[in-house]
């Protein structure tokens, strides 16, 4: 039995008072489509973020905030190097893909450990420090309860016998050990989660887009359902509001039936939405993990509306419009270094260092430059190596704002669009480098189906070497960066 002891917890409120001002924030799954949300929310209002992650370098490229990032294996209980102290709040939302693949028992077993067991054992860091957080949120899911469609479930309804309710049952008894030794504590029942380039509209979009979309088995399961966006308001809420606490339906307050949510996303896209997928293909092709789209869930979201929290997007027709009007893919990542602005502005502003930056395995090489110091409506011409195909590029400078800002936009090369913003701002007695990219595959659909599975890994490739080349210039021989 889990006992305070000598434990401290860091910063403890009393009475009802909110607990405003910026804290040291743990977050662990950072670089899931919740994370990702989040974190830039977390950093502009203040926050010290901390990452827990199993691979650091990749992290490094995939979080869209500079903050510290720790190696961590969240099935061990040992404590990594470099483990922060001092956390206000711990945010968890380490956990195994639940639709990345059919639930073999070794799948199953991955689903559950990297939920249960990543729990108890960041946990035990905690309390092997003797210094606990004062506040931990973490992930579940409303697969905690039965299937139900006419009356909404709140978040005192019982439990279903399943597997994935058993997962959640499991993992909320790990998270509310930390209320047992005193800190305020919410896990939250998580919906479906729609987003931008990320979670199940990445993966139903493409179908949808190009007419192939419809109904899954009956087309009357209910879904509740909640944009990412919201997850991330009601994370940042909780934080600061000490009456959030214990389980909490992270879901809009208006679910839909399956067929209403097919209806809504082909009008939005301008599509039909008549192919219906019978339930036996479904179980066919899934097995159990077919349970996830058949089963019907009406869940409440009044205790939060209780609590005050206004939803951003509460309706699934804006949800979804916004959603579909981005454009192509984005691709965010922030680096800190400790130099000044105006020189690290004035390496990125010279075009031969554009060769320095970019990994061999590119052979890349500016062929042409309508200036010699990059500026407003500069042209660069580059050569590169695609997997071995020769492709020319041609880019235009716009946005140019000397010691802050600049973008490249493709006019000419592989991409049906490629625009990548540079920002510098100052801070911490430093300068954080930001890269901000949209682009848009070629191929309509079935090009963005084939190709950005290995585009993405390939640009993550060639900002992680870019991220090493930075740390060696600017950080581990700064004078060459001068040269």
């Amino acid at each position: 039995m889990l006992s305070k002891g000598k434990i401290k917890i860091l910063q403890v409120t009393s009475g009802g008072s909110p607990q405003k001002g910026p804290m040291k924030i743990l977050v662990t799954g950072a670089t899931g489509l919740v994370g990702r949300n989040l974190l830039p929310l977390l950093k502009s209002n203040g926050h010290e973020v901390f990452v827990l992650t199993r691979n650091p370098k990749t992290a490094g490229v995939r979080l869209p905030i500079a903050c510290q990032i720790v190696h961590w294996d969240p099935l061990s209980h040992i404590s990594p190097p470099g483990f922060p102290e001092n956390i206000d709040a711990v945010i968890h939302l380490c956990g195994e893909g639940i639709a990345d693949g059919r639930w073999t028992q070794k799948r199953k077993q991955e689903i559950y450990d990297s939920r249960i067991l990543s729990t108890r054992n960041l946990l035990t860091l905690f309390i092997k420090s003797q210094l606990l957080p004062r506040v931990w949120i973490s992930a579940s899911a409303i697969g905690y309860y039965k299937n139900a469609s006419q009356s909404a479930l709140d978040e005192a309804s019982p439990p279903d016998n399943g597997f994935l309710a058993k997962v959640c049952k499991d993992w909320e008894t790990e998270t509310f050990k930390a209320d047992a030794l005193g800190v305020r504590t919410l896990a939250l029942r998580l919906g479906m989660i729609l987003g931008y380039d990320g979670g199940v509209t990445a993966k139903i979009l493409p179908l949808f887009r190009m007419g192939f979309g419809g109904p899954l088995g009956g087309g009357n399961q209910c879904m509740s359902w909640i944009h990412v966006r919201d997850v991330a308001g009601l994370i940042l809420t909780a934080l600061e509001n000490p009456e959030y606490r214990g389980p909490l339906n992270a879901v809009s307050p208006y679910p839909v039936t399956n067929r209403e949510f097919t209806d809504v996303l082909g009008k939005i896209l301008k599509r039909p939405a008549v192919f219906r997928v019978p339930a036996f293909a479904l179980k066919l092709l899934f097995g159990e993990m077919s349970h996830l789209l058949l089963a019907s869930q009406n869940i409440s979201a009044q205790k939060a509306i209780s609590l005050g929290y206004r939803f951003v997007y509460p309706k699934l027709k804006i949800a979804l419009k916004v959603i579909c009007d981005q454009i192509g893919h984005k691709f965010i990542t922030e680096q800190w270094v400790p130099q000044s602005i105006d020189r690290v502005f004035e390496f990125f502003s010279t075009p031969k260092n554009l060769e320095t930056l970019t990994p061999g395995f590119l052979h890349f090489k500016i062929v042409k430059i309508s200036h010699p110091k990059i500026q407003e409506g500069t042209i660069l011409d580059y050569q590169l190596k695609l997997h071995g195909i020769p492709v020319r590029w041609q880019s235009q400078i716009t946005g140019w704002v000397p010691g802050k800002r600049f973008s490249d936009q493709q006019t000419r090369g592989p991409y049906a669009f490629w625009h990548h913003t540079h920002e510098f701002y100052e801070t911490r007695g430093g300068t954080v480098i930001r890269d901000n990219v949209v682009y848009k595959l070629p191929g309509w659909v079935p090009g963005d189906i084939l190709a950005h599975a290995y585009i993405k890994k390939d640009l993550e490739r060639i900002f992680m070497f870019r991220r090493e080349q930075i740390e060696r210039l600017f950080v581990q021989n700064p004078k060459s960066s001068h040269e």
